[in-house]
């Protein structure tokens, strides 16, 4: 059986932990606030694809069958996770939202949900290294 490769999901993990920490530092500075709504863009996107993957190691679908409500509620059951769906479709929503940032109040909106989002991934990436 494959195993999954966490490497790339680990360096998104500590890259926005770095940018975040500078910004609770350097909140004023716009370019530092972008990189974090960037970090957190590619660090939401691994997160659902290790969610999907985990959930293929035993049993194989395609990426598609599974959907990301069902990714997140299967991920709650199996305990990989540390909020619910609601938690996580806000996170997906302000995802969707980060190609509006070019509007101060979006950006903000974005950048406030990071150290809630952080936390869960810092869970997942912790419970993966347990599990597989």
């Amino acid at each position: 059986m494959e195993t999954i490769d966490l490497t790339h999901f680990e360096n998104a993990v500590a890259s926005l932990h770095k940018i975040l920490e500078r910004y609770k530092r350097e909140n004023y500075d716009i370019d530092i606030r972008d990189a974090v709504i960037q970090r957190f863009e590619y660090t939401f996107a691994f997160a659902v694809k290790m969610i999907i993957r985990f959930l293929q190691y035993d049993a194989p679908v395609s990426d598609n069958a599974i959907g990301f409500n069902n990714a997140i509620r299967q991920a709650n059951q199996l305990g990989i996770l540390l909020n619910d769906l609601e938690q996580w479709s806000e996170y997906r929503k302000k995802r969707n939202l980060t190609s509006h940032t070019y509007k101060e109040e979006i950006a903000e909106e974005v950048v406030s949900i990071v150290p809630v989002f952080i936390e869960d991934v810092d869970f997942l990436l912790s419970e993966l290294k347990k599990r597989l």
